[in-house]
């Protein structure tokens, strides 16, 4: 089975590995630390579109990585979501947030996109998810 990742989230996001079910990837907001989570199955748009055992490494997958960034950047409160209105492949938003970012209390949706300058790419926050998380194909930035 080919994955391909939809091409919006690819152009918003730096890949930085994957775990078993999912791909991983930064969104590149230098606003919010805010990882998404894409299953790597073709066709699914919804949760329910995935089999039991997906669906259960899928939630695994997901508190595993709010739990870990959580604990990497000392978040406030986490917000995790999966909700498709523009991109309709399945993935799931865990957002780090903070009394102090540039949408609080408000959700980050609508806040103006502030990609980082190619200089200031979180590589250090990159390395430390995909250790924490002990990512696969790994990618070098």
């Amino acid at each position: 089975m080919t994955f391909t990742l939809y091409p919006q989230l690819a152009a918003d996001t730096i890949r930085l590995g994957d775990l078993p079910v999912c791909r991983v990837l930064l969104m590149n907001n230098r606003h919010f630390p805010w990882l998404v989570l894409a299953p790597r199955r073709e066709g699914a748009r919804e949760l329910f579109d995935l089999g039991a055992a997906d669906y259960a490494g899928v939630m695994e997958e997901v508190r595993h990585a709010a739990q870990q960034l959580a604990a990497i950047t000392g978040a406030h409160k986490m917000n995790v979501a999966a909700l498709g209105n523009i991109v309709p492949q399945l993935h799931i938003h865990v957002i780090a947030r903070f009394i102090h970012d540039a949408a609080w209390p408000q959700p980050v949706w609508g806040t103006a996109a502030a990609p980082y300058p190619p200089e200031d790419i979180p590589h250090k926050l990159a390395a430390e998810i995909a250790r924490r998380l002990t990512l696969v194909n790994i990618t070098k930035m």
